[in-house]
Order: structure tokens, then sequence, then C-alpha cells
């Protein structure tokens, strides 16, 4: 754990592949759902208005940039696996964060989007080899080829980053 609020478990640092982070990483994305789920259980409206640290979003706001980012995800990931190394197209989180949907739809909406999401992405992920997820796919804003094993680690601590970014404010404010 780290006291930067920001990285509640820390940056992202890519690994080597291995086939024990691949099966870890492999439930982060399975389990993701249902851990930000248990992460919100019984928050209320003002509670759910709160942000993670000054200046941060809300946590209404973490939970449907996880749904946001995480369809972008498996966009990213189906055309890097179906594709020759494709430029993936890069979005405003932060204006996405901002947006009505965001602002005027209850959490459960993302939620549920995050249930079947991560069940098809799980399913697309779980049978890849080595080859596989070696692919690569172009990011124009970083200006670099990312392969699909460097996106499963990050989407993995993605999901493990917002989740705690939750659990820490709970923790924090005695929810």
């Amino acid at each position: 754990m780290t006291t930067d609020l920001r990285y509640p478990i820390g940056k992202y640092i890519a690994q080597p592949f291995s086939e024990k982070l691949f099966g870890e990483w492999l439930i982060d994305i399975k389990n993701l759902p249902q851990h930000l789920e248990n992460a919100i259980l019984n928050l209320d409206e003002v509670q759910l208005n709160t942000p993670y640290r000054e200046g941060g979003w809300t946590v209404k706001q973490v939970v449907h940039h996880v749904a946001d980012s995480h369809m972008n995800a498996y966009i990213r990931f189906k055309l890097g696996l179906t594709e020759d190394n494709p430029t993936i197209k890069p979005y405003d989180e932060a204006a996405w964060a901002v947006m009505d949907d965001t602002k005027n739809l209850p959490i459960n909406i993302s939620l549920t989007l995050l249930h079947a999401l991560h069940s098809r992405w799980h399913e697309v992920l779980k049978n890849l080899t080595e080859v596989d997820l070696n692919r690569t796919v172009f990011h124009p804003e970083h200006k670099k080829e990312m392969t699909i094993w460097f996106l499963l680690g990050m989407y993995s601590w993605h999901s493990r980053h917002h989740v705690a970014h939750i659990t820490s404010l709970r923790e924090r404010m005695g929810w």
C-alpha cells in the first residue's frame, strides 16, 4: 500500500510473462465486477457522491469510469487479437466522467454492464496462448506498441486500483 491517495496500490509496473501471473490476472478480470460491487455495498447517495480524494472523482464517477474504461479495453483486446497491430482509439476519460450518463444514471447500470462485459472478456482471455499475448496494438497517444500481455496486466491493475480507491476511502471515513 502507498500513502499517495491517487495510487493506493502503487503504479502499474509491467511484468514478464508467467503462467502464474496469467492466472492471477484472469482472476482479477473475472472478479472485478463483484469486487467493485462489494466495495460500494450499502453506501448511500451522499457517500457515492464523495470524492475518493481531494480533487478526485466521486465514488459514483469511479464506478462509471471503470465501465467506460473496460468497454474500451475489451474492444482494444478484440482488435489486437483479430487485426495486425491496429491503432487503438484514445478517449478523454475526464470528459467522459462528467457526461450526463455518469451524472444521472445510478451505478447499478454500470455494475450490470461490468458483470456482462467481464464475463465476455474473461471468455476471450482464458485460452490465449503466449503467441496471442504477444500480439500488439499501437497506442497513438503514447506513440508506442503495447502487447496484449502488457494490456492484460494493466487492466488487472486498473481493476484493483479503482476498487482500492473506494475501499481506502471507506476505511478513512469509517464507513
